[in-house]
C-alpha cells in the first residue's frame, strides 16, 4: 500500500509538471487562432476561430526570409559543431594528455558564459571584419556556444565504447581515421544525434545574437523577425500574428524531437553501448 500511494503521489507530481509545461503552449495556440478583437477578452478557449493570423505571417516576406535564415544558419552551425565536437570529444575521451579535464572544464565555462556580455565586443568585431548582418556573422557565435555542449555530451559516449573494437579494426588493416569513422562514430550514433538536436535547438531559439548582429532580413532569423511584427494599422494589436509565428517556429523542434525520440532517449540513458 505504501508503494502504491507513493506511486500515486509521483504521478500527481508528474501531472502538475506536465500541465505547467503545456498550459503556456496551449494558451499560445489559442491566441494564434483568435480574432484581433478577441485577443484581450481573457478567454482560454476562443469564442471565434480564425486562420487569419497564419495567413498573414505566411504573406509576410520578412518572416519567410527569417525562416529560411533560421533553417540555413541553424543547420550549418549544427553541422560544424557536431563535426568538430565529435573529433574533439574523441581526443578528450581516448587520448591521455595533460590538461584534459581543464579543456573540458573551459569548454563548459564558455557554454555558461552570459551571452549579453559578449554582444558589444562581437558587434564591434563583426563590423570591423565585415561580418555584421551576414550568415557567417551568426554562425560563428552559434558554433562557439553549441560546440562545448557537443563536446561534453559526446565525450561521455566515447569513453563507454570498448577500446577492443578500435584495436580489432586496426588489426584488420584499418587506419586510425578509418577505425574512427567506420567503427567508433556509428557506435556513438545515439550520442551524435542527441548532441546535434541540442545544438540545433540552441541555434534555432537564439534571439539575442540574431537581434544584435543583424540589421535587415538578409541574415535576421525568425525569432528576431517576430519582434518587428506590427498590426495591419497603428490601432491593431499584433499579438495574434506573433503567437501564430511562435507556433510555426516551434513546429520544427517538435518534429525533430518526435522523429528522433528513440535516439534521444537511448543517447541520454544508455550511452553508446548497451551492456
Amino acid at each position: 500500500m505504501a508503494g502504491s500511494s507513493r506511486g500515486v503521489r509521483w504521478a500527481l507530481v508528474d501531472l502538475l509538471v506536465l500541465l505547467y509545461a503545456l498550459v503556456p503552449v496551449v494558451w499560445l495556440v489559442s491566441l494564434s487562432v483568435k480574432t484581433p478583437g478577441a485577443v484581450a477578452d481573457g478567454s482560454f478557449v476562443p469564442r471565434e476561430w480564425t486562420w487569419r493570423n497564419y495567413r498573414s505571417i505566411f504573406a509576410n516576406d520578412e518572416f519567410l526570409r527569417g525562416l529560411v535564415n533560421s533553417l540555413g544558419i541553424g543547420l550549418i552551425s549544427t553541422l560544424i559543431a557536431v563535426v568538430i565536437g565529435t573529433m574533439a570529444a574523441y581526443a578528450i575521451a581516448r587520448l591521455r594528455f595533460p590538461g584534459r579535464s581543464v579543456i573540458l572544464g573551459v569548454s563548459l565555462l564558455i557554454a555558461m558564459f552570459p551571452q549579453i556580455s559578449l554582444v558589444t565586443p562581437l558587434f564591434q568585431i563583426e563590423r570591423a571584419l565585415g561580418l555584421f548582418n551576414t550568415w557567417p556573422g551568426l554562425i560563428l557565435p552559434y558554433v562557439t556556444f553549441a560546440l562545448p555542449l557537443t563536446i561534453y555530451t559526446l565525450s561521455n559516449f566515447f569513453e563507454e565504447i570498448p577500446w577492443e573494437l578500435e584495436k580489432a579494426a586496426k588489426m584488420d588493416g584499418a587506419t586510425p581515421l578509418q577505425a574512427f569513422r567506420l567503427v567508433i562514430v556509428p557506435l556513438a550514433a545515439p550520442g551524435v544525434v542527441t548532441a546535434a538536436i541540442l545544438a540545433f535547438i540552441v541555434c534555432w531559439n537564439d534571439f539575442l545574437f540574431a537581434i544584435s548582429l543583424t540589421s535587415s532580413s538578409t541574415a535576421r532569423t525568425a525569432p528576431a523577425a517576430i519582434s518587428f511584427f506590427t498590426g495591419a494599422s497603428q490601432f491593431e494589436d499584433p499579438t495574434g500574428s506573433i503567437a501564430a509565428a511562435a507556433v510555426v517556429i516551434t513546429i520544427p523542434i517538435v518534429i525533430f524531437v518526435l522523429f528522433f525520440q528513440r535516439r534521444i532517449v537511448s543517447g541520454l540513458t544508455s550511452g553508446a553501448v548497451k551492456g
